[in-house]
C-alpha cells in the first residue's frame, strides 16, 4: 500500500476548507421586519378566507402535519382540520372573524407566531387566537399550530 506523504494531506485539506469557505454560500442575515409584515399580510389573506366563504383556500393555508387545539381536544393533519372547519363555511354569513394584533418572527426566520382578537358575527370580541406559522418554501408560510383562547375583559 503506497503511504501519503503529509504535505500532500495538510495541502488538500488547506484546499477542501479554502473552497467550502469561498463555494457555500454564508448564511443570509434574515430581516426580521419583513418576514413579520409578510406573516401579518398572509395572516390577514387566511382570515379572508373565512370572510370570502372559500373553505378551499382556507385549507390551502394549513400545513399537511397542522395541529389545530380546541379546549383540550387537538385535531392533527391538514385533512382532519379542513374536514371541522368546513362546518364554519356552510352558512352565507361568516359566524366570526379574526385579524393580526402581534407578529412575531424567530431570528433564523422558520417559525412566526400570531396572534390577535377574534370576534363573533355581531362584532363582539370572544376570543383571541394564537398561530404558529411555518415557513415551508422561500415565501411560503403555512400553519403548524392553532389555538384559540376565551377572551376575559
Amino acid at each position: 500500500m503506497k503511504s501519503v506523504n503529509r504535505a500532500t494531506v495538510t495541502t488538500l485539506v488547506l484546499l477542501t476548507s479554502t473552497f467550502l469557505t469561498f463555494a457555500w454560500p454564508a448564511a443570509a442575515e434574515v430581516d426580521t421586519a419583513t418576514l413579520e409584515a409578510q406573516i401579518e399580510e398572509v395572516e390577514r389573506a387566511f382570515a379572508k378566507t373565512m370572510a370570502d366563504r372559500d373553505h378551499a383556500a382556507f385549507a390551502s393555508f394549513l400545513s399537511e402535519e397542522t395541529v389545530f387545539l380546541a379546549g383540550t381536544t387537538a385535531r392533527r393533519g391538514k385533512q382532519a382540520v379542513a374536514d371541522h372547519w368546513k362546518r364554519f363555511f356552510t352558512e352565507a354569513e361568516a359566524p366570526f372573524s379574526w385579524e393580526p394584533e402581534t407578529v412575531s418572527v424567530l431570528d433564523s426566520g422558520n417559525l412566526a407566531i400570531s396572534t390577535g382578537p377574534v370576534w363573533n358575527a355581531k362584532g363582539k370580541r370572544t376570543s383571541t387566537y394564537t398561530s404558529i406559522w411555518r415557513q415551508e418554501e422561500p415565501g411560503v408560510w403555512r400553519i403548524v399550530f392553532d389555538k384559540g383562547n376565551k377572551y376575559c375583559e
